[in-house]
């Protein structure tokens, strides 16, 4: 049989170094020797000895499912094998941290990370301002994260003299050390008449940059 689709970029390759990888833009191959985490239900193939397993909540659960932002859950993925990771066709990257290096992001653009990396909920401040997209999760250690991001990302440097204020639903990540709140751009008589539908907003100030998507969440996406 003959045709574009058998194209060797298309071809999964053999595994042969252990970890993650690109198999394309839109998907992530992770090589497991041992196991990996990722966002449940993101597994769209995989082949040899794996077994899936709900990431258990023990105590802080909740807020471990919060983490990864507006009640995304983790699963383990344990043994020998290879799998295939995606996210409703988003555009996927690997983020390689080096000893020091420390990255917030937003949980609905979690898609997969080492078991090296550690993760931790952080709130918000201004938390009461806003009802949603207020928990983040603060990643830190030494390996591999694979983030799923909707459009091309937009990463946008941010100095002493130039804050940045980010659409909290279309925010996927920023350098650890920024100053992070939320800024409220309207007048409370503004919303009562309506307003533009852009009242809250992430401020974000220090040195470093943030990563934005170029869209924001539909309820669609919010429910998956």
């Amino acid at each position: 049989m003959k045709s574009d689709l058998f194209a060797s970029e298309n071809l999964a390759q053999g595994a042969v170094t252990p970890g993650m990888s690109l198999q394309n833009p839109k998907a992530v191959k992770y090589n497991v020797n041992g196991e990996v985490l990722a966002r449940q239900g993101s597994m769209v193939a995989f082949r040899g000895d794996l077994r899936f397993e709900r990431k258990g909540q023990g105590i802080g659960g909740m807020l471990k499912r919060a983490v990864t932002g507006e009640g995304l859950a983790l699963m383990t993925v344990h043994g020998q094998g290879e799998v295939w990771f995606a996210h409703q066709g988003g555009n996927c990257f690997i983020l390689d941290f080096e000893p020091g290096d420390a990255l917030t992001v937003n949980g609905r653009n979690v898609l997969c990370f080492d078991p090296t990396l550690s993760y931790e909920i952080k709130m918000l401040k201004g938390a009461g301002m806003a009802g949603g997209g207020l928990f983040s999760s603060l990643f830190t250690g030494t390996g591999k994260l694979a983030v799923v991001c909707d459009g091309h990302p937009i990463v946008i440097p941010v100095t002493p003299q130039a804050p940045v204020y980010v659409d909290t639903d279309a925010v996927v990540g920023w350098s650890a050390q920024l100053e992070a709140g939320l800024n409220r751009s309207q007048s409370v008589g503004s919303m009562i008449r309506g307003g533009s539908g852009e009242a809250v907003q992430l401020m974000l100030s220090g040195e470093g940059f943030v990563i934005v998507r170029p869209s924001e969440v539909t309820e669609a996406t919010a429910a998956h």
